[in-house]
């Protein structure tokens, strides 16, 4: 449409509304991730397509390679994304729902320029896209958007096919529950291992996500919303953070905080802290014994979960003689999967506001990502789907 203010999107959301509200009919699901190595060789070309436009030579992307050489050059992404394809496919069959489920990603085999090219040849016309991200900042969306858009452009469909998104799923019950799941279950445990443990007194919860730059995460979201220097990224995570613990510590004042993991910026950029190791070495002194770590974060146990988390942090809390549970990401869990599959209904079916599940007061979320959302201070503003521009 030439008077489109999104573009590549559905007549529905091409006004861009906050809500689509109008039934879409879509012929394919378009699951997007970020795509890992499966293979020695394939590390440094993987890290490569991550890091490309910013010059770093290959010597410093070894320092990086060995999170992935210890895992046999393997990341686990794509097996856990196959995982999920499968686990969407045997939900939207067992609905009786025929909607393919086509998988690209951003940095690696298969590419979403292959898999959109793909899907056109196959016939599909109007897809409605997951990306397996469930925050807003830059990486976690309006990347996702902007590659979108680079795709349409690089296969010269621009124009033929239709790409909408999802609204992000931070506060979605799908993907809260399993983490409400994982506290409790973690908290059970701890009891068991340390009879008379205080739980009010002697745990911390913690939970992790993906720090970003704090001018990125200044600018996540839309401005209008005023969340403050720490912007739309940091409140989300918070909101699930107090519903979660609500939920799951049986009406006891169990201490928590909201930490970050895996930055990897130059030490004179100013990244959302505390790091989640620098938060583990002060708990000790507060007469904190064990230490539940949630990757609220993240959807899966992808590299920064499994080395970050499971190596890392948990030889920090060994170091400091505390007691380290991790608990699972929602990975393939049902209620996570059955929860997707609600997110593309309600744009099939044109659900009512009043009708979408949020457990927060942030949500649910925009359809339609407003204008200046989740600005890269770096990059600034590229082309994007699923949003009004810039």
């Amino acid at each position: 449409m030439t008077d489109s203010l999104v573009p590549a999107a559905s007549p529905a959301a091409a006004a861009g509304p906050e809500h689509v509200t109008e039934p879409v009919a879509y012929d394919g699901i378009l699951l997007a991730s970020f795509g890992g190595p499966e293979g020695q060789d394939d590390v440094i070309p993987f890290l490569r397509n991550v890091t490309r436009g910013r010059g770093i030579p290959d010597e410093r992307l070894e320092e990086v390679a060995h999170h992935y050489r210890a895992f046999g050059g393997v990341s686990p992404i794509n097996a856990q994304n196959r995982m999920l394809k499968a686990a969407l496919e045997a939900e939207l069959a067992d609905r009786g729902i025929d909607l393919p489920v086509l998988w690209g990603n951003r940095n690696w085999d298969p590419y979403l320029r292959d898999t959109i090219r793909d899907a056109y040849e196959q016939g599909h016309r109007t897809l409605i896209a997951v990306a397996t991200s469930a925050y807003s900042s830059y990486s976690s969306c309006r990347q996702y958007r902007e590659d979108f858009a680079l795709a349409l452009e690089e296969t010269g469909l621009a124009g033929s096919l239709t790409i909408d998104k999802v609204r992000q799923f931070f506060d979605h019950p799908g993907f809260v529950q399993p983490f409400i799941d994982g506290v409790f279950t973690a908290l059970d445990e701890l009891r068991s291992r340390v009879p008379g443990i205080d739980v009010t007194r002697e745990v911390e919860v913690l939970f992790t996500t993906h720090s970003i730059p704090s001018a990125d995460a200044e600018r996540s979201g839309p401005a209008a919303r005023g969340f403050g220097p720490e912007g739309a990224y940091a409140a989300q995570h918070q909101a699930v953070a107090e519903v979660v613990m609500a939920a799951a510590a049986g009406g006891l004042d169990i201490p928590w905080q909201l930490v970050y993991q895996s930055r990897s910026g130059p030490p004179s950029q100013p990244w959302l802290e505390p790091d989640i190791n620098d938060a583990i070495a002060e708990l000790p002194a507060r007469g904190v014994k064990a230490v539940v770590i949630v990757p609220l974060g993240f959807v899966s146990d992808h590299m920064e979960v499994m080395w970050d988390l499971d190596n890392e942090a948990l030889e920090s809390c060994a170091e400091h003689g505390l007691i380290g549970i991790r608990t699972p990401t929602p990975g393939v869990d049902p209620a996570y999967v059955s929860g997707l599959v609600d997110l593309v209904l309600e744009r099939v079916n044109g659900t009512a506001v009043a009708d979408r599940p949020a457990l927060t007061e942030l949500g649910p979320w925009y359809d339609v990502c407003r204008p200046g959302c989740c600005e890269n201070v770096r990059l600034g503003f590229k082309p994007a789907v699923a949003g009004i521009a810039p």
